[in-house]
């Protein structure tokens, strides 16, 4: 299941709307590091980490189950997705100028073989990270403002823009690819093959220097981070765990 369906389902439905809980204050000394997710610090079984909230679609029956347990010495989410959809969303407001970088560990026990990141048939993946930004009209284009303000004609309140970061099954590593279903959605591909499957990586991407080379533009804030596996498209087995994710000032 692609963002964008995802966007055209819920996260454009609604699920960034008005930011609760989760906000860097304007005036504040900026910490050097924003934890916004802290799996390791929950209770073993747990269905729903403290702060975060289901992402469910209306039209999927079936959604990913996630619950928290214990792999390899640290507590994380599992998420066992079975053609099903589903994610785990956590509202937030991060200024992407001061927080450029974030950082999480993943990993994914399998890859799927029909997975494709051009194809809207294809677009699931075991394991991806997405943050979505919000809607600025001081700082886009006619054009772009426009297609927005259609899109919530349709879907309601919605991010002007998501960074997409997937674990693939064959693109390489460092592709930007326009999502299959909107270009307000763009997959970065950070892991992809078999060669690391079945092992804990820790990754680190500068989200404000992607969202440039994505999207040509300066980034708005992000309004959201959310964890998805997906297999609906597929008709797939998927399963993934995802440790703690944070964003970090530069030179951090």
């Amino acid at each position: 299941m692609s963002l964008a369906r995802s966007l055209g389902r819920s996260v454009l439905a609604g699920v960034i709307g008005l930011v609760a809980g989760f906000t860097v204050c304007a005036g504040a000394e900026p910490a050097a590091v924003l934890d916004v997710a802290k799996f390791s610090a929950a209770a073993v079984g747990q269905t729903l980490p403290e702060g975060w909230k289901p992402l469910t679609f209306k039209k999927i029956p079936k959604p990913t189950r996630y619950e928290v347990v214990k792999d390899g010495g640290a507590v994380v989410v599992k998420a066992t997705s079975e053609a099903a959809a589903s994610g785990l969303i956590k509202e937030i407001r991060i200024d992407p100028r001061e927080y450029r970088v974030v950082r999480w560990r993943w990993k994914v026990d399998n890859l799927l073989q029909r997975s494709d990141v051009t194809r809207k048939d294809g677009d699931d993946y075991p394991a991806r990270l997405y943050i979505t930004f919000e809607y600025d009209p001081d700082k886009i284009g006619l054009s772009k403002k426009l297609k927005y303000q259609a899109g919530r004609v349709i879907f309601g309140d919605i991010p002007i823009g998501a960074l997409n970061y997937i674990w693939d099954t064959r693109t390489a590593v460092g592709s930007i690819v326009e999502n299959a279903y909107t270009d307000f959605a763009q997959m970065i591909v950070v892991e992809s093959g078999p060669q690391k499957v079945g092992v804990w990586i820790d990754e680190e991407r500068n989200v404000y220097e992607d969202y440039k080379r994505a999207f040509g533009e300066e980034p708005p804030f992000i309004s959201g981070v959310a964890i998805m596996s997906d297999t609906d498209n597929t008709k797939e087995r998927a399963t993934a765990f995802y440790g703690d994710i944070q964003f970090v000032r530069p030179g951090q």
